[in-house]
């Protein structure tokens, strides 16, 4: 169990009286809205919980939080979605709450089964890990009143609370940091529609080839999984152009390790001949040995605001169900080769 946090240490950490910490948590007059929201900040960010408010309105001091995530998300590797669920774990531990995760199949999914940990009453809240199919999504709201959040995805028609990745700007600055290297023949991997953030990169990439004045060609928008199970096929899929790109913006780094094990196998090499750029700043041991030039998610960032979302909702504190966005950072590495133009 994570320490105790007191308000003298919020007060320590902000540079504050402990009396001005006490009115501004308890929303008493006395302190600046600038300096309250600042000290709520912090607050959050310990980990803080108002033990006497708690018991007063009759709240607990630490929650059950149910993760639920498809099968399909994890596998023998330590995939992405376990590095999100870990952090995710850290993160409700700092605030003194419990995760239990439960893995759906599709044979779940399908039969429309209410999870276990729905049905027998084990948690308060639920973060739902990576996208399910929208049915499943509706039952779970239809049968089930505890708050939830959606993490790494975001479906229009519910309306719950998001966190996402800037899976938009995160592929616009890709693709133009593909143009300052000097390529302006550039292709785009990823099967549209198979989930929200694959299409919003497709849209981050479709902008910055429009504002370079470059082609948009249909050859050049390639699959790389079935949309139905979202499996990666690289000898199915990831169909190589006969008129061939200088550079590929994959819609993640595994994909972008596949096409580069696939390039190889047809004689190109990376960067040499072609330039391959993805997304998650992740990738499976052994599955490519070039380093990806990639753009990073903050997962800890993502997985402290999803907790924080919830634990809102479970306290009852009002408020519009949002989208929230959290930006990560372009990682350079070595499979973009700068290319001059005649």
């Amino acid at each position: 169990m994570a320490k105790e946090v007191r308000l003298a240490d919020i007060a320590q950490k902000v540079g504050v009286s402990t009396v001005t910490v006490s009115k501004a948590l308890a929303g008493q007059k006395g302190v600046s809205e600038e300096m309250r929201a600042r000290i709520k900040q912090v607050a959050d960010d310990m980990g803080y919980v108002q033990s006497s408010k708690t018991k007063r309105a009759g709240f607990r001091r630490s929650y059950n939080i149910g993760l639920l995530i498809e099968e399909s998300y994890l596998d023998k590797y330590d995939s992405f979605y376990w590095q999100m669920y870990q952090q995710i774990a850290t993160k409700a531990m700092a605030w003194g709450c419990f995760t239990l995760m439960e893995v759906i199949s599709s044979q779940n999914e399908q039969s429309q089964e209410l999870p276990k940990l729905l049905k027998e009453q084990k948690v308060d809240g639920v973060i739902i890990l990576g996208k399910m199919p929208e049915f499943f999504l509706e039952m779970l709201k239809h049968h089930s009143s505890l708050p939830m959040v959606y993490m790494d995805f975001t479906d229009e028609g519910q309306d719950v609370d998001a966190v996402i990745s800037d899976s938009f700007y995160g592929t616009y600055r890709l693709t133009n940091y593909l143009f300052e290297m000097g390529h302006e023949r550039i292709a785009y991997v990823g099967t549209l529609l198979a989930t929200s953030s694959i299409t919003d990169r497709y849209l981050g990439y479709v902008k910055a080839m429009l504002e370079h004045g470059a082609t948009l060609r249909d050859d050049w928008r390639i699959d790389d999984r079935d949309i139905h199970s979202g499996y990666i096929d690289e000898e199915k899929l990831l169909i190589l152009p006969k008129d061939m790109p200088t550079a590929f913006v994959c819609n993640c780094d595994l994909s972008a390790g596949r096409l580069i094990n696939k390039l190889r196998r047809n004689g190109y090499r990376v960067p040499e001949d072609v330039s391959v750029v993805g997304y998650d700043n992740y990738i499976y041991p052994g599955i490519c040995d070039v380093g990806i030039t990639t753009y990073e998610v903050d997962l800890g960032e993502m997985a402290k605001r999803t907790v924080r979302v919830l634990l809102n909702k479970l306290q009852n504190q009002p408020g519009v169900p949002s989208t929230y966005i959290v930006e990560g950072h372009l990682v350079i590495k070595d499979s973009v080769r700068r290319i001059e133009n005649k």
